[in-house]
C-alpha cells in the first residue's frame, strides 16, 4: 500500500480511484438492464438517481460560467443511461411481479403512486402525461435550440478570437503562456457547446421514452394480469397503472430536473457571480419595483379582485423597492464622499507633485491636443487605437522583435490639433493633422489645385492640402490620394518606429526572443548566450543590424554565426556588419518581389575607388568629404532614388563593402528610405536592374542594363 502511494501520489491516488470507480459504475449500468434486481437494489438505485438529479441541477445553479461545468454532457449521458436502466430493470418487475400488489415493485415506485394518484388513476395519467409535455415541449426543446444555435455562433466565432489573441500577443498585450491559455478555452468552449448540442438530444430522447415505457407497462400489465394469472380488469387496472405512474414519476421527475439544469447551462453568460447573486443583482433595481408595487396597488382596489392577497403583494414589492432605493443613495453617498475626500486632499496639499506627474517610463508615446482626444475615444468611435496597433502588428512582423506598447495620452500643453511622439523622453516627431477634415496627396499628373490648408506630409515629406471631407471626391476624382487624419498619424508613427527601431529594442526584448527560440532550439541558446556572447553584446549587435532595418527576426542563423566567429577579436560594429550578408536577403525580399530585378544605382568605379581610398586614409575609417562633393553626391542619389520611387519602384545603393558602412551613415541622414549594401550582400538568386550610376563628377547616369 506504501509502495503504491508513493508511486501515484495522493492526486495520482485520486484520479486512479475516481476513474476505477466510473468504469465499474458504467459497467453496473449495462449490467442492470439485463439481470434481474431485488426490490431494495432498485430503490436504492432510485433514490440515488434523485440525488444525482438534484446534484446536477444545484451545480449547474451555482456556477459562473458555463465552462466552470465542462463535464456536464458527459455527466447527462451518464444519468440518462442510469434513468433508462432503471426503467428496464423496473419493467421487469412490475410485469412480472405486479399480481402479487404494488408493495411488489419496491417502496419507491408504490409510495410516488399512490401519493400522486390518490385512488385516481385518471388523474395520475394527466400529471404525468402534463410533466413530460413541459419536460420536453417547453424545456427540452427550447434548451435544444439554444444548444444548437451557441454551438453554430461559437465556431463561428472561432477565426475572429484567434485573431484577436494574435493581435493581442503581437501588440504585447498578452504573453505567449497567456495566448496558449486563452486559445485552449477558445477551444474548450467549441468542445463544449459542440457536445451540448448533442447532449441536449439525451435529454429529449429520454422524455419520449418515458411515455412509451409508460405504455408498455400500462398495456403489457393489463394483457399479464388478465391473461396469465386470471385477474379481472378493474384490479389489474388498478395495480399495473398505480406501479406505471409511480415508475413514470420515479423517472420523469429526475428527468425534468436535469432538462432544467441543461437549459440553465446553454442559457448561463459568463459572469463573476452565480446565477442566484448575478440574477438579484440586476433585478435589484428601485425604479422596477415602484412600478409594480403602484400596479398591483391599483388591481387591488379593484372591485371583484382578491384585494388583500394583491395589497399584500403591492405593500411587499414597495417595501422592496424602497429598501433598494436606500442602499442605491447609500452607494451614491459613499461614492460622493470618496471624490470630495480626494478633492480635499487636493485642496490641502495643491504644492504636492506625484511620482507619476513627471515621470514617464513608456519606450514610446504619442502626446495629442485637445482636439484629437476623439480620435481614440471607443465611446465615439475613434480609429487611432486600433490603427496603431495594426501598425505595431506590421512592424514587429518586419523587424523581427515585439513593438513595445505606445502610450496614448493628452497634452494640454499642445494646441487643439497638435499632436506629438517621444521615444523615451525624446520629442522625435509633431505635426499638426485635422480630424474633421482629410489630407489631399497629388499624384504626379495632377495639374489642378485644391483649396485647402497646404502643409507637408510628415511622413515623407512631399506636398499636400488638408481639404473638407465633402471635397474627397472632387480630390479623387483630379488625380489626387485622399488619406485619413488617423491614416496620417499612424503612418508616420510607422516611420518613426522604423527609424528608432534600434532605441526601441532593450536587454528585456532579447531575453523574450531567446525564451521563444530556446523552445525549439535549447542547446543553441545555452551555448552561445552568455558564455560566448554576454546578453548586454548581444543586443548591442541587434541594435547595429536594426539602425538599418536589418530584420532580426531569424535569430538562429545570427546565434549561428556568432557561434561561428568565437574566438575573433571583434567589435559589436564589426560583429553587425559580418552579420549583414547573410541577413540582407530578408530586408531585400520586403523592399522588391523575388520574381522581380531589384533596382539598384551604383557608383562609378573611379568614385568608388576614390571613397575606398579616403576611407583607408582616415585613422576611424569615415569619410571625410569635401562640402561640395558630399552635397553634390547625395543629391545625385537623391534625385535617382526619389525617380525610381515615382516609377513605383523602391531602389537600394550597393557599393564595395570597405565604404559600405560609411556612406549609410553619410546617407541615412539626408534620405530616410535609401538602403545601402555591400555588393557582397546580394543574394545570389537575384537579379539586378541598374537604374542609375552615379559617377565621380556627381552626375546620375541612367542605364537599363539588367
Amino acid at each position: 500500500m506504501i509502495m503504491t502511494l508513493q508511486k501515484f501520489g495522493g492526486a495520482g491516488l485520486s484520479s486512479t480511484v475516481s476513474a476505477l470507480i466510473l468504469s465499474t459504475g458504467i459497467l453496473v449500468l449495462v449490467a442492470m438492464m439485463v439481470l434481474p434486481l431485488p426490490t431494495f437494489l432498485l430503490d436504492t438505485f432510485f433514490v440515488s438517481n434523485i440525488l444525482l438529479s438534484i446534484l446536477v441541477l444545484m451545480v449547474a445553479l451555482h456556477a459562473y460560467r458555463p465552462l466552470d461545468f465542462s463535464s456536464f454532457p458527459s455527466l447527462l449521458l451518464i444519468a440518462t443511461v442510469l434513468r433508462l436502466g432503471l426503467n428496464v430493470a423496473s419493467t421487469r418487475v412490475i410485469l412480472g411481479k405486479g399480481q402479487d400488489g404494488p408493495e411488489a415493485a419496491g417502496q419507491v415506485i408504490n409510495a410516488f403512486g399512490q401519493f400522486v394518484i390518490a385512488g385516481n388513476y385518471a388523474v395520475g395519467i394527466f400529471v404525468f402525461v402534463i410533466l413530460v409535455i413541459i419536460n420536453l415541449v417547453v424545456i427540452t426543446k427550447g434548451a435544444g435550440r439554444v444548444s444548437e444555435v451557441s454551438a453554430r455562433f461559437t465556431l463561428d466565432a472561432m477565426p475572429g478570437k484567434q485573431m484577436a489573441i494574435d493581435a493581442d500577443l503581437n501588440a504585447g498585450v498578452l504573453t505567449s503562456e497567456e495566448a496558449k491559455e486563452r486559445r485552449e478555452e477558445i477551444s474548450r468552449e467549441a468542445d463544449f457547446y459542440g457536445a451540448m448540442d448533442g447532449a441536449s438530444k439525451f435529454v429529449k430522447g429520454d422524455a419520449i421514452a418515458g411515455i412509451l415505457i409508460l405504455a408498455i407497462n400500462i398495456i403489457g400489465g393489463l394483457i399479464i394480469g388478465v391473461t396469465q394469472h386470471d385477474l379481472d380488469i378493474g384490479q389489474a387496472s388498478e395495480t399495473y397503472i398505480l406501479l406505471s405512474v409511480g415508475d413514470g414519476l420515479v423517472a420523469q421527475i429526475p428527468s425534468l430536473m436535469l432538462a432544467i439544469a441543461t437549459a440553465i447551462i446553454v442559457t448561463r453568460v459568463s459572469s463573476t457571480e452565480n446565477m442566484a447573486a448575478h440574477i438579484g443583482t440586476q433585478i435589484s433595481l428601485s425604479r422596477a419595483w415602484i412600478p409594480v408595487s403602484a400596479v398591483l396597488l391599483l388591481m387591488g382596489l379593484v372591485p371583484g379582485m382578491p384585494n388583500a392577497l394583491f395589497l399584500v403583494a403591492a405593500a411587499i414589492a414597495g417595501s422592496a423597492g424602497l429598501v433598494m432605493r436606500r442602499k442605491e443613495k447609500t452607494t451614491e453617498i459613499d461614492l460622493g464622499e470618496a471624490g470630495l475626500a480626494t478633492e480635499e486632499a487636493t485642496e490641502k496639499k495643491p504644492d504636492q507633485i506625484d511620482l507619476t506627474d513627471v515621470t514617464d517610463n513608456s519606450a514610446l508615446s504619442v502626446q495629442l491636443g485637445y482636439g484629437l482626444i476623439e480620435m481614440v475615444d471607443e465611446d465615439t468611435g475613434g480609429p487611432l487605437v486600433n490603427r496603431i496597433t495594426s501598425i505595431r502588428k506590421q512592424v514587429s512582423k518586419s523587424l523581427g522583435f515585439v513593438m513595445p506598447a505606445v502610450r496614448v495620452r493628452d497634452d494640454m500643453s499642445l494646441s487643439a490639433n497638435e499632436y506629438r511622439v517621444k521615444v523615451g523622453q525624446t520629442i522625435v516627431g509633431e505635426d499638426v493633422i485635422y480630424p474633421n477634415c482629410k489630407m489631399a496627396i497629388p499624384g504626379d499628373n495632377t495639374n489642378v489645385k485644391i483649396s485647402g490648408i497646404e502643409v507637408k506630409d510628415p511622413s515623407f515629406n512631399m506636398d499636400a492640402v488638408w481639404i473638407e471631407r465633402h471635397k474627397e471626391a472632387e480630390a479623387e476624382s483630379n488625380g489626387y490620394v485622399v488619406i485619413e487624419p488617423e491614416s496620417v498619424l499612424a503612418t508616420h508613427l510607422s516611420q518613426i518606429m522604423y527609424k528608432f527601431a534600434a532605441e526601441l529594442v532593450g536587454q528585456d526584448d532579447v531575453q523574450k526572443l531567446l525564451d521563444n527560440l530556446s523552445q525549439s532550439s535549447p542547446s543553441l541558446v545555452e551555448s552561445v548566450v552568455p558564455k560566448l556572447v554576454p546578453l548586454h553584446t548581444l543586443t548591442g549587435i541587434l541594435c547595429e543590424l536594426l539602425k538599418e532595418r536589418v530584420p532580426i527576426s531569424d535569430l538562429r542563423k545570427i546565434l549561428e554565426a556568432l557561434a561561428n566567429m568565437s574566438g575573433q577579436n571583434l567589435n559589436v560594429i564589426e560583429v553587425a556588419e559580418a552579420l549583414r550578408p547573410s541577413l540582407a536577403g530578408l530586408l531585400i525580399q520586403q523592399i522588391a518581389p523575388l520574381n522581380q530585378p531589384l533596382p539598384v544605382i551604383t557608383l562609378s568605379s573611379e568614385l568608388e575607388h576614390m571613397l575606398i581610398s579616403i576611407s583607408n586614409q582616415s585613422n576611424d575609417g569615415n569619410l571625410l568629404l569635401d562640402a561640395d562633393l558630399a552635397q553634390r553626391l547625395i543629391k545625385s542619389i537623391s534625385e535617382a532614388s526619389e525617380k525610381s520611387m515615382a516609377d513605383g519602384r523602391q531602389a537600394v545603393m550597393i557599393v564595395a563593402p570597405q565604404v559600405r558602412r560609411q556612406l549609410s551613415l553619410l546617407l541615412r541622414h539626408h534620405i530616410d528610405d535609401l538602403f545601402v549594401f555591400g555588393f557582397t550582400e546580394l543574394p545570389d538568386n537575384r537579379k539586378i536592374n541598374v537604374i542609375a550610376t552615379i559617377s565621380n563628377d556627381s552626375e546620375a547616369k541612367l542605364e537599363t542594363t539588367e
